[in-house]
């Protein structure tokens, strides 16, 4: 085995925790949930897993480092996250307003929070929004840099060993994705009421642009 299984323990119990801690992907999952149900949400899960770990591939390639040394890249990525996430908060808020909502023809928050009964967007929406939501805080790449060497041997291969945290990680992530969106997909009853949806939208809506917020303007430090 790549990993000792106590080393192997003590990586899960930490990612377990990290990952089901409430944030933008988890608040997407929920969304999702309501609007579309478990099944049919799926794609945006994958798409969020698949960020995930493009964004820990990126850290193991180098580029945390980069990001490390370069203050001017780190905050520039920074700020386009937390511009994304504010777009999102923005289109939620816009849901309000049922005719706006019911012209919307691509796959934002803001299609996100329709009544459950409404038809999912494509699969490659859906997904490129789990991408996006979850690459959109660069500070995870630092995180990938500074939390899996604390798991990896440099004496053995490093291969067998990425594979393993990053397949647990991958587990884990979409478990507690799961468990948002089936969540909300049980909210979607509740919701039904458009007086009920309307100021859900607003409290998601707030969520997401306070989280952008937060990313760009307390966010400074590496």
């Amino acid at each position: 085995m790549p990993i000792s299984f106590e080393l192997l323990l003590v990586y899960i119990t930490a990612v377990f925790f990290i990952s089901g801690t409430p944030g933008p992907n988890m608040l997407l999952a929920m969304t999702s949930g309501i609007r579309f149900g478990l099944r049919a949400a799926w794609p945006t899960l994958l798409g969020a897993v698949v960020g995930v770990l493009l964004i820990l591939l990126l850290s193991m390639s180098g580029l945390g480092a980069i990001l490390q040394a370069s203050e001017v890249l780190f905050t520039a990525l920074k700020w386009v996250g937390a511009a994304y996430l504010i777009y999102l908060g923005i289109q939620m808020w816009r849901t309000s307003d049922a005719s706006e909502a019911s012209a919307a023809e691509d796959f934002d928050a803001a299609e996100h929070l329709k009544p459950a009964t409404k038809r999912a967007p494509s699969f490659f929406i859906q997904f490129r929004t789990g991408i996006a939501v979850a690459m959109s805080n660069p500070k995870a790449i630092l995180f990938g840099l500074a939390f899996f060497p604390q798991f990896i041997n440099a004496q053995a291969p490093v291969a067998p060993q990425a594979f393993v945290l990053l397949t647990v990680f991958a587990t884990i992530e979409i478990s507690w994705m799961c468990v948002y969106a089936l969540g909300g997909t049980q909210m979607s009853r509740y919701l039904a009421s458009p007086v009920r949806m309307h100021r859900f939208n607003r409290i998601s809506g707030s969520a997401f642009i306070l989280a952008g917020l937060g990313l760009g303007i307390f966010g400074k430090s590496k």
